[in-house]
C-alpha cells in the first residue's frame, strides 16, 4: 500500500497499476518482487527485469469479515494470494462475489484504491471480464 514510503514498491505499483507490471529473476531463475535487490534463494545480486504475466492462479484465500480499521468500509472482503510464475502475490479479489472465489481461479493484477482510505492496493479482477 501507499505511505509506507517504500520507492521501489510505490514504482511497483506503478507499473502494475498502468499495466506494466514486473518482476526481477536471477541468474538461477529464481523470481521476486520488488523492492528486493539480492535474491533471497540464493544470495544473486545480478537481477534481470522481467514482464510480469498477465494473469495468475488463485492459490490460496480467505475471506475478512472483520478488518483492521484501515479497511473497515471494505470489509467483507478477500484476501487472496494468486501465482504469477515464478512469483507470488497477495491482494485483494474484487469483481466477483467472496463466496464464489476458488482455488484455481485465473486472475489478473492491477491496483485500486481502498474503499476505506483511498491508499492503493494491489487487487486481483477475474479474467472473464466480470465486474463489480
Amino acid at each position: 500500500m501507499s505511505g509506507h514510503g517504500d520507492a521501489g514498491y510505490d514504482e511497483f505499483l506503478e507499473a502494475l497499476e498502468a499495466g506494466d507490471g514486473y518482476y526481477y529473476a536471477c541468474s538461477n531463475g529464481h523470481g521476486m518482487l520488488p523492492p528486493r535487490r539480492v535474491c533471497s534463494h540464493c544470495g544473486d545480486r545480478d537481477l534481470e527485469t522481467l514482464p510480469l504475466p498477465e494473469t495468475g492462479e488463485i492459490v490460496t484465500h480467505t475471506t475478512v469479515t472483520v478488518p483492521t480499521p484501515a479497511f473497515d468500509d471494505d470489509a467483507p472482503y478477500v484476501t487472496a494470494l494468486a501465482a504469477f510464475s515464478p512469483v507470488r502475490l497477495t491482494g485483494i479479489v474484487r469483481g466477483v462475489d467472496p463466496a464464489d472465489v476458488d482455488i484455481g481461479d485465473a486472475v489478473m493484477a492491477t491496483v485500486e484504491p481502498s474503499e476505506t482510505t483511498d491508499d492503493r492496493t494491489i487487487t486481483f479482477r477475474p479474467t472473464d471480464g466480470t465486474h463489480d
